[in-house]
């Protein structure tokens, strides 16, 4: 037992002196890249993504050809995802999507990186703070919105075609909302030239989201305020045809008092 402590001191002691600590020591090396791969796989599978990240990389840096490295490039972007780094996940889709074009799992590439972006836009301080979506930043809802766009129409086949469509239909009017809740924050302060350019942006862009029943109302409102009644009524007639039952009738649509008694 005093020989077997002795030897490893006498290593530990050597290590050290060439600059190299136990807890150091690179325990993948020698791996194969199948075994490099099965114990990345491994480590997603038990959650410890940040063990799978340094041991996909480690399979990219050794064996930088072949199927295990393209696939180690697609599923770091996963890892990345769950480790909650949006950043490095959507870099590492936009990189398989560019070395890799047309393997057969681009359209999972495109799929996560919508789906990033996606819970991006949701965001940890909008649960936190209880935000409403509309008011943030839509920059990450467009770009999950291309994302998904470009999966639906470039592989209509692919199994996560219906997902990507269900979610592009939530994005689209939670974008147009966003040009609504705009709309109406320059409606607060008066800028009703600047409210009802931003609520005709919401139904020109977005002729199908259910938003758009309040965009037209703005704009009828907007127009109203400005002395503009062609205009004016040029919105009623289309918001009359497309909402005929309207709820904002009831709230005054032809009532000349202040708007903000009419939300």
């Amino acid at each position: 037992m005093r020989s077997l402590f002795s030897l490893a001191f006498i290593l530990a002691v050597s290590l050290a002196g060439c600059g190299i600590l136990p807890d150091q020591i690179d325990e993948t090396a020698g791996w194969s890249a199948n075994k490099l791969y099965t114990e990345a796989k491994t480590a997603v599978a038990e959650g410890s993504f940040e063990k799978a990240i340094k041991y996909f990389e480690k399979l990219e840096s050794r064996y930088p050809y072949g199927r295990y490295a393209q696939q180690a490039q697609l599923e770091v972007a996963f890892a990345y995802h769950k480790q909650q780094e949006p950043a490095s996940a959507i870099a590492a889709c936009d990189r398989f999507i560019r070395l890799h074009p047309t393997h057969p799992s681009v359209d999972y590439a495109y799929y996560l990186k919508g789906l990033v972006n996606f819970n991006e836009d949701l965001g940890m301080l909008g649960h936190i703070s209880n935000q409403d979506a509309t008011e943030r930043d839509p920059k990450a809802a467009k770009e999950s919105f291309e994302s998904f766009k470009e999966l639906v129409t470039r592989f209509p086949e692919s199994k996560y075609a219906p997902d990507a469509t269900a979610r592009m239909k939530y994005l689209v009017n939670a974008l147009a909302a966003h040009e609504v809740h705009v709309a109406r924050y320059y409606m607060k302060r008066g800028a009703y030239v600047a409210a009802a350019n931003r609520a005709q942006t919401a139904v020109k862009t977005y002729p199908d989201a259910p938003a758009n029943e309040e965009a037209l109302f703005v704009m009828v409102k907007a127009y109203d305020a400005l002395n503009l009644a062609d205009l004016r009524d040029d919105a009623e007639r289309v918001m009359k045809k497309n909402f005929p039952n309207s709820e904002y009738y009831k709230r005054g649509l032809n009532k000349k008092e202040a708007w903000w008694k009419l939300w």
